[in-house]
């Protein structure tokens, strides 16, 4: 039996490595936008969301996979009812951080776990962090220097890098922050003995 990531993110592969599982990663080729928008029409909560694209992206590699457990996960931002997607270019991104700018977001962390191709554990997570008002000048410079960074991530920062600088205050799990809600999961690893504890 194998452990297989549903996704492509290199950070959520790089937490479950460091955290000792021997993992591997498969791109679930999901439509994200098209699921999110469509949710988002039905009026789904921003937690419900997060939590169906990951049991999507779970499901999709389970078809494949069905033998092995595999965990899917996916992170939703809300400021207020408007949900945010990864910025198409500096200027989308742009456009974000000024509506974030002096602002308390939320961000919604889902996993999904898939074993023998069916649903057998979930959790959403889901931190708070509020922006600093950041000048025109600051953001133009913090997009020149981290929009290689920065362009796949949903909020336009990554706070493991300077991105913490844009933050007065931040509530939650550093882990449901990156994207994974890591402790939750270990933890059920653990209690299934699929890792020791």
């Amino acid at each position: 039996m194998t452990l297989i990531l549903a996704s492509s993110s290199p950070i959520r592969l790089q937490l479950l490595r460091s955290a000792g599982l021997a993992v591997i990663a498969q791109s679930p080729r999901v439509d994200e936008e098209t699921v999110r928008v469509a949710l988002q029409s039905d009026g789904a909560p921003p937690r419900d969301i997060a939590d169906t694209l990951a049991e999507m992206k779970a499901r999709k590699v389970a078809e494949r996979c069905p033998q092995d457990i595999v965990i899917g996960c996916d992170q939703v931002l809300a400021l207020g009812r408007d949900i945010f997607a990864k910025p198409e270019n500096a200027e989308a991104a742009r456009s974000q951080l000024r509506q974030l700018s002096g602002q308390t977001h939320k961000l919604f962390s889902a996993v999904v776990v898939y074993e023998n191709a069916e649903p057998v554990w979930r959790h959403v997570a889901e931190a708070s962090l509020t922006m600093h008002p950041i000048s025109d000048a600051y953001l133009d410079d913090y997009l020149a220097r981290n929009w290689d960074s920065i362009r796949h991530s949903v909020g336009c920062y990554k706070l493991e890098e300077e991105g913490v600088r844009l933050f007065s205050a931040v509530t939650g799990d550093y882990f449901t922050i990156l994207g994974l809600p890591l402790l939750p999961l270990l933890a059920w690893l653990g209690t299934r003995g699929m890792i020791a504890r």
